[in-house]
């Protein structure tokens, strides 16, 4: 927030300085406070020594740089912990908002929406299996930035729904995913599988998180609507 406060960078330059200074203050913290633990972070060289390691932490220091560079509130700092593949714990910072949601003091779901369901989508390519479930349930589409900026809405009852199918990567997902599991939403692949995180290769492109009674409906118009 210093950073974008200030007038050294703008555009590309002020995401990158973001992005940059972020992961120095994540890295160097968790060095400090938990030394024998692997890193996977959006920002580093991949070191293929985490994939024998139990605990794993995965960092997008600056998820959603574009909305950063732009002024927007829709962007996140992501920190996760995977324990045996499995996203253990999490937190999503939501700077421009002055909040963090973290797994161990998850907040508690609203009620229900009353009205048409909330539907997430990228700002700049809405995925079109995620549109064809929409106008399947006559969900609303709400386009936002960041994969963080997105869970969140969902856990504060911002919207009702996440549909994945764009691509993403582990550190885009694990932290949304380990808080959204922790306050009680449903989250999983799109076909339903379990996330599981600290693989050899970090891609890991879908998922859906939304509320556990609208799962299987979802997962069921998914699986007739193949990508």
């Amino acid at each position: 927030m210093e950073i974008r406060g200030s007038s050294l960078f703008a555009g590309k330059a002020l995401g990158k300085a973001g992005d940059s200074v972020a992961n120095r203050f994540i890295l160097e913290a968790l060095a400090q406070v938990r030394p024998d633990d692997a890193v996977l972070s959006e920002e580093e060289q991949d070191d293929a020594t985490r994939l024998s390691a139990e605990r794993v932490w995965i960092v997008d220091p600056l998820d959603g740089t574009r909305e950063f560079s732009e002024g927007r509130s829709d962007w996140a700092v992501h920190v996760a912990l995977s324990v045996g593949g499995r996203a253990a714990a999490g937190a999503v910072a939501l700077p421009a908002l002055g909040a963090t949601l973290a797994s161990d003091t998850p907040p508690l779901l609203p009620p229900p929406h009353g009205g048409a369901p909330r539907m997430l989508v990228s700002r700049s390519r809405p995925a079109e299996q995620a549109v064809a479930v929409a106008q399947a349930i006559g969900a609303e589409l709400v386009a936002m930035g960041s994969a963080g900026a997105k869970a969140m809405a969902v856990v504060r009852g911002e919207a009702d729904i996440y549909l994945h199918t764009g691509g993403q990567y582990e550190w885009d997902n694990c932290a949304p995913v380990a808080v959204a599991a922790a306050a009680g939403l449903h989250v999983s692949r799109i076909d339903g599988q379990p996330l599981v995180y600290n693989r050899a290769n970090p891609y890991l492109p879908d998922l859906l998180i939304c509320r556990p009674e609208a799962a299987p409906r979802l997962l069921a118009l998914v699986a007739e609507r193949p990508a």
